[in-house]
């Protein structure tokens, strides 16, 4: 059974350059399946990336936490390509102990990846989270490449929170409106399968 909560947002079509058209909307208990395949889209290279693990399949415990949220303090948003009707990619934050703060993922297929799906991912994930009274997202992302270091330069107001190993956590501030110019600098980079947005989905605070 899924959470107690809001049923999320209203489902909307997204158009995107190439005559590209996407469903954006809350990601439902009966999505299991769906995610799962889109998850065996994925290329090791960007499981691995995006995961932090080479994770091969994801478990039935996984699929539970994934899909049955409460879209409030746990929010998730699936986008499916209009004409196959497959998942292409997923957004979500959860809500941190300070009630103003949330971890954030998106995760693209990598033949979705550099077409604007992941940024209409984000500025849905950004409405929501403003929607829900979060001010902030933090991130977790590899810093074992050339452009996760050269990124962490143009990150402007973001600011560095923790370090530990080959990882880095920085904070965002979430703008009034859209997704900003700083965190779009991060999805930049994450699109193109080198670093994620954010946590794997399984690792935030459950």
């Amino acid at each position: 059974m899924a959470a107690e909560g809001t049923a999320g947002p209203a489902a909307e079509h997204v158009h995107l350059d190439e005559g590209l058209e996407l469903l954006l909307r809350p990601l439902r208990d009966d999505d299991k399946r769906r995610l799962a395949q889109a998850f065996e889209r994925l290329s090791p290279e960007t499981r691995y990336r995006r995961f932090f693990s080479p994770l091969e399949k994801l478990s039935e415990t996984d699929l539970r936490y994934l899909t049955e949220v409460d879209h409030r303090d746990h929010e998730a948003l699936i986008a499916c390509d209009t004409e196959s009707g497959e998942a292409i990619g997923v957004a979500r934050f959860v809500r941190l102990d300070d009630g103003e703060s949330a971890e954030a993922a998106v995760t693209v297929i990598d033949e979705w990846q550099g077409r604007g799906a992941g940024t209409a991912l984000a500025n849905l994930l950004a409405e929501r989270a403003r929607e829900e009274g979060i001010k902030r997202f933090t991130a977790l992302l590899l810093t074992e490449n050339e452009q996760m270091r050269e990124l962490l330069t143009t990150l402007g107001p973001a600011k560095v929170i923790s370090r530990d190993g080959g990882t880095i956590v920085i904070e965002v501030e979430i703008p009034e409106q859209g997704i900003g110019e700083h965190m779009a600098g991060v999805l930049r980079v994450a699109a193109g399968g080198t670093v994620e947005l954010a946590t794997p989905p399984w690792g935030l605070a459950r």
